[in-house]
């Protein structure tokens, strides 16, 4: 199987990513964690990224693409595509990608959430400093420490009121198109974001292990 993982900021993807890549052993691609690898080494590809981003531009489709379609063909793997697709023209690459390599996308799954829940999760979530552990926490509450390993907890620049208002709607505008694109392809499942974690994963694996039938 290979998923296209679609939701708003603070849907918690990166959660299910990891549950659905532990039961079903399937391979997590984070388009934002593929292009911080790449930095990271200092690569000649990297530091091409790295002035994109740092100009406040986006990756060009057919790098992220390129970059995609390198790790997709060093696994035999069932693929997670967390946060990839963003835009149609993203989806219909991906598709052309995915058929080059004789697979194809045979789910997609959206997980959806209001609004107001999206401000909510976003603004309460801290990172600490030290280890990188993730947390939320009552904003009208003394901040605390990590837990794992005592470090500060921090607010992200991108976990503001503002910033998150900002994403959903870019979220809208880019990302919601693309729901348009997949909804006749008969792969497209809805999943409501609005529940504990466990219980969002045991729908996502109701749509997984029944699409496996």
């Amino acid at each position: 199987m290979n998923i296209v993982l679609m939701g708003c900021p603070g849907a918690g993807k990166g959660t299910q990513s990891a549950k659905m890549q532990d039961k079903f052993h399937l391979y997590h691609i984070s388009t934002g964690d593929v292009l911080r690898a790449e930095i990271a080494k200092g690569s000649e590809l990297g530091k091409e990224i790295a002035g994109i981003i740092n100009k406040g531009n986006l990756v060009p489709d057919a790098l992220m693409i390129s970059m995609l379609e390198n790790i997709v063909k060093s696994t035999d793997k069932g693929i997670i595509f967390d946060g990839f697709p963003r835009t149609v023209a993203q989806a219909e690459a991906l598709d052309s990608m995915m058929k080059r390599l004789n697979r194809k996308v045979t789910h997609v799954i959206m997980i959806t959430l209001p609004e107001e829940e999206i401000i909510s999760r976003i603004t309460s979530r801290r990172q600490c400093k030290k280890c990188g552990e993730i947390y939320h926490v009552d904003p009208s509450s003394p901040l605390p420490t990590c837990k794992a390993c005592g470090g500060e907890l921090y607010t992200r620049a991108d976990d503001t009121a503002e910033r998150v208002k900002h994403r959903i709607d870019v979220y809208h505008q880019e990302t919601l198109p693309v729901k348009d694109y997949y909804k006749n392809s008969g792969v497209y499942k809805e999943v409501d974001g609005h529940q504990t974690p466990d219980q969002v994963f045991a729908e996502i694996s109701n749509i997984l292990e029944e699409g496996a039938k």
